[in-house]
């Protein structure tokens, strides 16, 4: 029963974050070497690191090895899985269901660029670092609400 509450809550606690970030983040409390890791669940370094960097999805299998490894309930990690792809997927849908609302940045920053022709998805790198290289903080608002603060985050890492 106690295993169970204690999932619960952390469960919640973590609710929609990749679980490969929450293993990150428990490895090195623990204190406990990648490699290492990777050796006991029988894992790649490489596949385990993508998953920690939260580039790929957490395999069935592998959550549970995850689990047994680290003393968590079983399925905890799969039920992590589960809420971070539901969120992911809410996150999407509600960013199909909005406009691109071009009339909330100055067309000054896209001097160079037809405007009406932009695609708010297929040209999304190139509007996210205009906006964050020129942009005023109004703009940096409306944008990173549009795109997300993961999205803009890693696009503006790539610019630097």
């Amino acid at each position: 029963m106690l295993t169970f509450v204690l999932m619960k809550s952390a469960i919640e606690k973590y609710k929609g974050i990749h679980p490969g970030l929450i293993l990150e983040h428990e490895l090195k409390k623990r204190k406990i070497a990648k490699n290492q890791f990777a050796a006991a669940v029988d894992q790649q370094r490489q596949t385990l690191n993508a998953i920690t960097k939260g580039r790929r999805k957490l395999p069935v299998e592998l959550s549970f090895k995850i689990d047994k490894q680290l003393g968590y309930a079983e399925g905890t990690m799969l039920m992590m899985q589960t809420y971070y792809e539901i969120e992911d997927y809410r996150k999407r849908q509600r960013r199909a269901n909005r406009t691109f609302e071009l009339n909330k940045l100055r067309k000054g920053l896209f001097w160079d660029t037809d405007i009406n022709k932009l695609d708010s998805e297929k040209h999304a790198t190139a509007i996210i670092r205009r906006i964050f290289e020129r942009g005023n903080g109004d703009e940096k608002k409306y944008i990173t609400e549009y795109y997300g603060a993961e999205r803009v985050a890693e696009v503006v890492r790539q610019t630097c």
